[in-house]
């Protein structure tokens, strides 16, 4: 909610809030509609296919194209979970990897020149990325990585917690953390592609916002949600002309090493 808040105060145009249609997401547009804001609310799941697609022909049909994208879509799993391992990570990969990829996939053909895009990723990636073993590591690090690469290594981590192998074969990580890992190099090599896009000027960054004081964190996290929305916001928001930070991870504004 922090982010929407922030675009409809600096950005001229329509901005939406996308989540699954429920109390908590209508309470949040109240809420912004209550301090004079004007955010628009369109019901979906990233999961659901049909209805990201239902999406991205609204916004073409209604719009033409789209300006500034944020995908700050994710679930984490708490300590307490009743669900398996192997669930956890097949739905936590589900929503956080490929369903912000297939909004991506979607949304993208319909970006103007000039366009902004920011995926949410988390300093959890920084970390986990470290754990894994060399092999591994090796391959998710290569500057040439493909994106169909690392979508056959999401899936490998996925079948591999299937069978309870994952650690054995170099994954000693959270669902969670490999669904960050998947964001950060999703958006290195989307950067990557836009290189050769006829629009100009298309950055796309990834980010930490922070350990934000929010649901997923149990509220145990020490920043605001303003607060945290600051980076991403300043990303969305990046000058047209600007060609640093483009393709990077971010935190604090400023441009990380990562892997």
């Amino acid at each position: 909610m922090a982010i929407v808040r922030g675009l409809c105060r600096v950005f001229p145009g329509d901005v939406y809030l996308t989540a699954p249609d429920s109390e908590e997401a209508m309470n949040a547009i109240d809420q912004l509609r209550s301090e004079g804001l004007g955010p628009k609310f369109y019901p979906l799941d990233i999961t659901d296919k049909v209805e990201v697609e239902k999406f991205g022909e609204f916004l073409k049909n209604y719009y033409g194209d789209i300006d500034i994208l944020v995908n700050n879509a994710g679930i984490a799993y708490k300590p307490d979970t009743v669900e398996s391992f192997k669930t956890q990570a097949e739905m936590t990969c589900r929503t956080n990897f490929y369903g912000t990829l297939h909004v991506c996939e979607t949304l993208f053909p319909i970006l103007s020149s000039h366009a902004r895009v920011v995926n949410i990723s988390s300093d959890v990636s920084k970390i986990a990325i470290r754990m894994c073993s060399e092999k591994i590591r090796s391959h998710l690090t290569d500057p040439n990585l493909t994106m169909e690469e690392l979508k056959e290594m999401v899936d490998s981590y996925v079948r591999a917690t299937r069978s309870g192998t994952q650690v054995e074969e170099g994954w000693p990580i959270t669902p969670y953390a490999l669904s960050k890992i998947g964001i950060t190099l999703m958006t290195f090599i989307q950067q990557r592609e836009f290189l050769n896009d006829v629009r100009p000027g298309i950055v796309v960054n990834t980010c930490c916002p922070g350990f934000v004081n929010t649901i997923m964190t149990s509220h145990r996290g020490t920043l605001s949600p303003d607060e945290g929305a600051d980076t991403p916001l300043y990303l969305a928001t990046l000058p047209r002309n600007t060609n640093i930070p483009c393709g990077n991870y971010v935190t604090n504004r400023k441009i990380q090493p990562w892997g």
